[in-house]
Formats: C-alpha cells, sequence, structure tokens
C-alpha cells in the first residue's frame, strides 16, 4: 500500500505543473517522440522547479503500458517509495545511483535496469533524463 507522501510524488512525477505546454516533443498518439528533445526540455523546467525534477508521461496506445520520462538536475533524489510492479529504468542522459535497501546501482546514459521489486530511490549524481517503464497488472473486469 502506497503512503499518501508516495502517492503525491508519484502524481508529481506524472503530473507536473505547467508541463502540458511541452507539446512540441510529444506528438499525438501513435506518433513519434523526439526524446532527444523532450529530454532537453525537461532537464530546462526541472532546472526551473524548486523541486528540481519535471516529468512527462508519453502517450501510449497498449493497455497497461506506462513511459514516463523523467528528468532530475544534480543532486535530486527520487525519496524511497514502492516499486511500481515490473518496471525497468533506462538513463536517457546522465548518471544516476537506484538505491534498494542495502543495495545500489549506478546507471548511466543508455544502461537500462530493472527496478527492484521493493522500496527504493533515485538520485541523480548529474544532470539526468531517465525513461521509467511500468507493466500494470492486468486486472480482471
Amino acid at each position: 500500500m502506497m503512503r499518501s507522501q508516495d502517492r503525491r510524488e508519484a502524481v508529481m512525477l506524472t503530473t507536473p505543473p505547467r508541463l502540458e505546454t511541452m507539446s512540441a516533443a510529444i506528438p499525438n498518439e501513435g506518433q513519434p517522440t523526439d526524446l532527444q528533445k523532450l529530454t532537453d526540455e525537461l532537464l530546462e523546467r526541472a532546472a526551473a522547479e524548486h523541486a528540481g525534477r519535471a516529468a512527462r508521461t508519453l502517450p501510449h496506445p497498449v493497455d497497461g503500458l506506462r513511459q514516463t520520462v523523467i528528468a532530475l538536475t544534480a543532486g535530486t533524489e527520487l525519496s524511497e517509495h514502492e516499486s511500481p510492479g515490473a518496471a525497468s529504468l533506462l538513463v536517457l542522459r546522465g548518471r544516476a545511483r537506484l538505491v534498494a535497501g542495502e543495495k545500489s546501482v549506478e546507471l548511466r546514459t543508455h544502461q537500462i535496469a530493472p527496478i527492484p521489486d521493493r522500496r527504493h530511490s533515485l538520485h541523480a549524481e548529474e544532470d539526468t533524463v531517465v525513461l521509467l517503464t511500468v507493466v500494470a497488472a492486468h486486472r480482471d473486469r
């Protein structure tokens, strides 16, 4: 069960203020997304935000798959939170440390790693942009 602080952080990641204006890098559903341009835009936005982070969830036609691009300025962290389920983290730019309990792994540009199925945090060692991919469990309707 997510704590209310974790839920607030998750909402902040997927619906940050003023990102709705970033339509240039995010096309209509089904069209390609320019990740390099989006990376630049999000890092610029993160640098302007007090929290040092910005994010944008990509439109995706596949039910149960969510992809979010997250920018963190150097020294910023996503504090410890619950695992979103089956997920991976791809570093598009920069260097970050993924920490879960006593274990940690440093990820650099173009490296991908599974997200541990337990509480974890992410620390930006330098200005960093990651692509978080989450597969939501299908529920019987």
